[in-house]
């Protein structure tokens, strides 16, 4: 049956998200999720929390917020959360923006931004990453303009694990003007080794026009439950929880993430597991003959451009999910040692191939 109600017309035009896909029977690569499940502490939260799930949890996840507040040593007020951080991206966007207002970002980055500013009638601007796929601070600060509301710095980005420097950061918020909010989307910022990819929540601290994104999806491994945070000044988080979905944040998610963050240590051991592999897994491409930017993420990024798709097709033959970016390149995650051998061996005989 067809409806006679109609939708926004809008909506035609707006791309979709694509997840990474899930094959059965293949090693999945696709969605930078971390290898390793929930911790035992973090599993048994998990399970004393779904014994109360025929109540609500607290409409704001306070017990999560004042727990974060505590961790980072920040006024509760200047913390808030959401389903994941894509979730918050959308309710920055919502909060800080009107119906044609400019969000400014990096292209290619995370592939929700486009949607979420659409979602909310506010009008994309994008910047292309420089030559080294990171990145162009300098060309994003002169896009700015009396109509830009907001900007995303994806950093590391997503996708391609590039990640900009202290010095040029510093830079390019002296230059952002002081009413545009810069928006920090650090998912990723467990895994940076480099002492100059600056921590966002010092940043934070000395901005008033800086928020920091944060999820507990990838280094705390809890992609399933979906929650994250922002680090924000008080009259953006209020807004974010005038914008925020009640209840959007379930007493599950919650628990596991109090639970995680009183198993930080560990987690961030498995961490260390991760980017231990990463090196060895862009060494071996390297070697293999493949350009692969430095990555501070838990992937690599493959600039492939119109083999992308051709790419992807082969390690799925090989029984690898990695996610394609047709035109621009390939995502991998890291995996297990054992699960990107299986990689390697197909990014070898593709070149071998050519």
């Amino acid at each position: 049956m067809s409806s006679t109600v109609p939708t926004r017309a809008d909506l035609a035009a707006l791309p979709s998200y694509v997840p990474g896909r899930t094959v059965p029977g293949a090693i999945k690569l696709a969605s930078n999720e971390v290898p390793g499940g929930p911790l035992p502490s973090v599993r048994e939260a998990i399970s004393q929390a779904a014994t109360q799930v025929n109540r609500y949890p607290d409409m704001g996840a306070w017990a999560l917020v004042d727990r974060l507040a505590t961790e980072l040593g920040l006024p509760a007020d200047r913390v808030a959360v959401g389903g994941g951080s894509v979730m918050l991206c959308q309710q920055l966007v919502q909060a800080m923006c009107g119906p044609g207002d400019d969000v400014l970002f990096a292209w290619r980055s995370f592939e929700a931004y486009p949607i979420l500013i659409q979602i909310a009638n506010a009008h994309a601007v994008t910047v292309p990453l420089d030559a080294t796929h990171t990145h162009d601070l300098d060309a994003m600060a002169a896009a700015v303009t009396p109509r830009t509301r907001l900007l995303f710095v994806c950093n590391p980005n997503n996708p391609t694990g590039t990640a900009v420097r202290r010095d040029a950061l510093t830079r390019f918020l002296d230059a952002v003007p002081p009413e545009v909010l810069v928006v920090l989307d650090e998912a990723y910022r467990e895994f940076v080794t480099d002492d100059e990819v600056p921590d966002g929540l010092a940043l934070a601290e000395e901005r008033p026009n800086v928020a920091v994104l944060r999820t507990f999806s990838k280094a705390y491994g809890l992609a399933g439950l979906r929650v994250g945070y922002a680090v924000a000044p008080p009259e953006v988080t209020t807004a974010l929880r005038k914008v925020y979905v009640p209840f959007s944040v379930n007493a599950v998610a919650q628990a596991a993430a109090i639970a995680s963050l009183d198993a930080k240590d560990e987690l961030l051991a498995r961490c260390r597991d991760i980017v231990s592999e990463r090196t060895r897994v862009r060494d071996a491409l390297l070697a293999a003959g493949y350009v692969v930017p430095e990555t501070q993420a838990n992937f690599v990024w493959l600039p492939l451009g119109d083999r992308a798709t051709e790419f992807a097709e082969h390690a799925l033959a090989s029984k690898v999910v990695v996610r394609p970016f047709a035109g621009d390149g390939v995502r991998v995650t890291i995996g297990t040692p054992e699960e990107n051998d299986v990689f390697l061996d197909a990014a070898r005989s593709f070149q071998q191939r050519e």
